[in-house]
């Protein structure tokens, strides 16, 4: 076993005095849950994506923002959503919510993202959505996969869980020509709010339907009640709605991480930079770099084994934390999970893209807390582990 003292972990987050002051702040105010804080981080979130049209609702987490965005677009039974098999459970498991049904296609193996032409292919009568992940902080091939879904008449609503502040043709993801885009401030993301995430949305109508929707269905929320000139007890509930909501002391956090959110990725570049260096004459395929003109967040650094390479995906990831590295796998691809599997009888053989890279591919430590030494001391042990 690795010294506990001595290991470098897969990721930790960059959390700074500021953020620790505002968080006391905010538990001194007596205003904890929803209020004023989770407005600013909304407001100031929409600041940060830099385009009037698009309005931004905090939510508790990621997956919350995707079921909150199928549901408002009406997605239900009878209904598929196509999205690709390479991602977390989380982005097929809002379809279930909702008692739609999911199609699982392959990724492309240049991007690690969404591949358009199997969208294309996967699409019928029954397809009222697609669901693009920009894996990694790499967007998916969006100017191709937009006119795509729109010829079809498709919803478009963006995992955009790794992709804080990636661009796509030149335009912040959460800005496109979507119908919502969806990000994660997990403990591990670019930016942290311990939990939460954040929905964009253009469309006033959607955007009113999330916000009723995302505490339990009710006419106001909290603050407008408690906060208006004329206090009111009275409210109405209008829908069956959830309890999504994010919480000041989590937007505390956010307002002070937002801000630090370009130097965090220009960090990460760095690091990615080094690594493209170091490992470029070994055994590996390199992760995908953005496309020209863009900007990659750099949440993941993945690795994909070469033929050629000495050791199997496995015994690396145990070389690794042997030399007191943590490293993961992003991701376990859905049609080998045993709900994913049997529901909709799948099999390796259809996903050969996913399949290849799941068997071959593992994440490195990436993030800001790393010191140039924590990131020499995992170019070492990855070079002596295939050296």
């Amino acid at each position: 076993m690795p010294d506990p003292r001595s290991f470098l972990p897969f990721a930790l987050p960059d959390i700074g005095d500021a953020e620790i002051a505002e968080v006391v702040d905010t538990l001194r105010s007596g205003w904890i849950t929803t209020g004023p804080k989770a407005r600013r981080f909304e407001e100031d979130f929409c600041a940060f994506l830099g385009d009037a049209g698009v309005q931004c609702l905090a939510v508790n987490s990621a997956t919350a923002g995707l079921h909150l965005a199928l549901e408002a677009l009406g997605i239900g039974p009878g209904d598929e959503v196509i999205t690709t098999t390479h991602t977390f459970t989380a982005t097929a498991e809002v379809v279930r919510y909702l008692g739609a049904d999911v199609k699982l296609v392959d990724m492309d193996p240049a991007t690690l993202c969404i591949d358009v032409d199997a969208v294309a292919a996967a699409i019928t009568p029954r397809t009222k959505a697609v669901l693009p992940v920009h894996f990694g902080g790499r967007a998916a091939d969006m100017p191709r996969l937009v006119p795509l879904a729109r010829r079809h008449g498709l919803a478009i609503v963006e995992d955009a869980a790794h992709a804080l502040p990636t661009t796509s043709g030149g335009r912040r993801v959460g800005t496109l020509d979507t119908d919502a885009t969806v990000f994660s401030f997990y403990a591990n993301k670019t930016i942290t709010t311990g939990e939460g995430g954040m929905v964009a949305v253009r469309d006033p109508a959607l955007a009113a339907r999330m916000k009723v929707m995302r505490l339990h269905g009710m006419s106001r929320d909290a603050f407008d009640r408690f906060t208006a000139k004329v206090p009111s007890w009275y409210y109405e509930i209008v829908a069956p709605g959830f309890k999504y909501n994010l919480t000041d002391i989590a937007a505390a956090l956010g307002l002070h991480q937002l801000r630090r959110a370009d130097d965090f990725q220009r960090r990460r570049a760095e690091i990615a930079a080094h690594y493209h260096a170091a490992f470029a004459d070994l055994p590996v395929v390199l992760p995908p770099g953005p496309a020209a003109g863009d900007v990659h967040a750099w949440h993941l650094y993945v690795l994909r084994l070469a033929p050629a390479a000495p050791v199997q995906r496995d015994a690396l990831v145990e070389r690794l934390f042997a030399a007191g590295i943590g490293c993961s796998v992003h991701y376990i691809p859905l049609h080998l999970h045993p709900y994913w599997r049997d529901r909709y009888a799948l099999a390796p053989a259809m996903f050969p893209h996913a399949q290849h890279a799941y068997e071959r591919m593992l994440s490195l430590p990436i993030y800001t807390r790393m010191t140039d030494a924590d990131v020499q001391r995992v170019v070492a042990a990855v070079r002596a582990a295939l050296g």
